[in-house]
This record gives C-alpha cells, sequence and structure tokens, in this order.
C-alpha cells in the first residue's frame, strides 16, 4: 500500500465523559491519533458482495498500525467526509504493519 493511495486524513476518537469548568460531565470526544489513511466508501463491486456479514458497513478504511493503540469497536473515526463507527477491525494479513476498519456512517439527528 503507497502512501499515494493513503490520501484521506482520518482522526481516531475515543468518546468519553469530559468535565468542564464547573464540574458537569458531558460526552466530549478526546483524539487518541491523526492518521493518513486509505477511504474506499460502499460500491456494488465483487469485493463488498463478499462483506455480506457486514451489510450496514459504508466505508472500508485501511491505515498502518499505531503502536501501543489497540483499535476497537469502541472508538470512531472522523474525516472531511462526516462521523464513522467502527464495526469491524482486522490486521491486514496478520503481519501487524497495516489495520482494515469497516465503519458505518454516522447519520446526522438534524433534518
Amino acid at each position: 500500500m503507497g502512501l499515494g493511495k493513503m490520501n484521506t486524513f482520518v482522526d481516531i476518537i475515543s468518546v468519553k465523559p469530559v468535565k468542564d469548568g464547573e464540574g458537569f460531565t458531558e460526552k466530549g470526544d478526546v483524539i487518541l491519533a491523526s492518521v493518513r489513511a486509505y477511504k474506499e466508501d460502499r460500491h456494488g463491486s465483487e469485493k463488498w458482495a463478499n462483506r455480506a456479514a457486514f451489510s450496514q458497513a459504508s466505508a472500508l478504511f485501511r491505515f498502518r498500525r499505531i503502536p501501543n493503540l489497540e483499535i476497537t469497536t469502541d472508538l470512531v473515526l472522523v474525516c472531511i467526509d462526516g462521523r464513522y463507527n467502527i464495526i469491524s477491525v482486522e490486521d491486514v494479513k496478520g503481519r501487524g504493519m497495516y489495520i482494515e476498519v469497516l465503519a458505518e456512517k454516522v447519520k446526522s439527528s438534524k433534518a
């Protein structure tokens, strides 16, 4: 995977309760890492047809593994196209170099 294809900037975010200055707790985003990633939106190819188990996934992200950071389904990816909940995480070819994430785009509740 060359850097030429990894042209989407992605923030890996943990949603945790954060206290404000007055001591009130609210949901806040904590950026764990910012990386370059390869992003592929869902389309009607044979590759996506084989991913039928993850039918709600709307995008695939591939990026280099980050030392000392475990990517789990509790985290969220944010890029210029929007916010994505992680559905599945896989080590590409089991080599520990790249991570492949299937994610579902978060729909805005605003009408």
